[in-house]
């Protein structure tokens, strides 16, 4: 069984990462109205992988003996008025998921739970990956969105990524 402290961080972080995918989704459903599909499906795609995240840490929570406990999750409040502003808000989210895995590590570490932490580390090298992914997107939107024909060659580059289910997921 895992420290109550960590368990409640845990569990909180399941509701997170499910806030995340809703956050996700209505960034999808903005650019779906906006006619760039392969944004909205590269959305579609992050939005599994948060949903991915949250199951991974609901397993690892049943693992050890904690019953899990959902919240509300909260309506994504953003509102856009133009096509990079969902990828700015999208790598601010990120860093703070990236944050909050951050906080859950540091009070693994001061409470010596090992177990916590390597489970964790796969989710910290995770965040990276996703920090980096939002930020070129980002970039790439600044650098091309301005032109039709570079905003459809993003969108069609978007349109064409493969959900692929996290095999190497975290060591329970």
């Amino acid at each position: 069984m895992i420290n109550e402290k960590i368990a409640k961080l845990v569990n909180e972080q399941v509701n997170k990462e499910l806030y995340s995918a809703y956050l996700y989704l209505d960034f999808a459903n903005y650019y779906a109205d906006a006619g760039l599909d392969g944004f909205a499906h590269w959305y579609e795609i992050q939005a599994q992988e948060e949903r991915d995240h949250a199951m991974m840490m609901r397993r690892y929570l049943i693992d050890n003996g904690v019953r899990v406990t959902f919240d509300k999750i909260a309506k994504p409040d953003k509102k856009f008025e133009k096509n990079v502003d969902p990828l700015n808000a999208g790598y601010e989210h990120e860093q703070y998921v990236t944050s909050l895995i951050n906080n859950i590590y540091s009070e693994a570490f001061a409470m010596k739970d090992f177990k916590t932490m390597q489970f964790l580390d796969w989710f910290i090298k995770e965040q990276g990956e996703e920090e980096k992914n939002a930020e070129d997107l980002l970039k790439k939107m600044q650098l091309f969105g301005g032109d039709a024909k570079g905003l459809y060659a993003l969108n069609a580059e978007l349109a064409a990524r493969v959900y692929t289910p996290s095999a190497t997921g975290p060591a329970m």
